[in-house]
């Protein structure tokens, strides 16, 4: 269910370049160099050495090393994703959703295969921080709260907070669920399994 607000603004997707920038490096691995150094460009990916892998703090303090990282080179804005899993082996996969970059990651055995911008609940309806397990999946699924469709519905809470397919567009929000691209959510819905960890940071 989507509504009207005027306090989100046009998005731009973090480009790999720059991605180190949210984690964190143990101090005993970590680069004396600049880090995006520590890094090895192979087309539409960005992979670090083993010795220098990135670490992410997840906000129930869990950690999580990254192995690589898509290359996105430009700026994206509301609708676009980028998704990429060539060559990826098969792992665990979690997701990460960054409500200050408006952005939503999907790493499968520590490599990021998909990156999308996203939306999420406004200030009086607000998405939640914290890590869910995926409780339930259904490809077609229509709110009871709000009598909405909510296509690729991926629930994270008891009361109602999803991952789903919305048309993600400049000044929209949601009631606390996030919005993902209808040809992104069909990936990630394939992607992910109950049970699966979804990180979600605040602003």
């Amino acid at each position: 269910m989507l509504f009207t607000i005027r306090r989100i603004s046009v998005p731009t997707l973090l480009t790999a370049a720059f991605a180190t920038a949210i984690f964190t490096f143990e101090p005993a691995a970590a680069p004396t160099d600049d880090r995006r150094a520590a890094t090895s460009q192979n087309g539409m990916r960005l992979h670090y050495p083993p010795q220098h892998l990135p670490i992410l703090t997840l906000p129930n303090g869990n950690r999580r090393s990254i192995r690589s990282v898509l290359n996105v080179t430009h700026a994206q804005q509301h609708g676009d994703y980028v998704w990429n899993d060539t060559g990826v082996p098969t792992g665990p996969v979690w997701v990460r959703a960054d409500l200050a970059l408006q952005t939503l990651s999907v790493f499968r055995g520590g490599h990021e295969i998909g990156s999308a911008v996203i939306l999420y609940g406004a200030d009086r309806k607000p998405t939640p921080e914290g890590v869910y397990p995926i409780l339930a999946k259904a490809k077609h699924h229509r709110s009871n709260l709000y009598d909405a469709d909510m296509p690729y519905m991926l629930r994270l809470t008891g009361d109602g907070i999803a991952i789903h397919a919305s048309k993600v567009r400049a000044g929209s929000a949601t009631h606390g669920c996030i919005g993902v691209p209808l040809a992104f959510a069909k990936r990630l819905f394939r992607e992910v399994e109950r049970g699966d960890p979804v990180a979600i940071f605040a602003p």
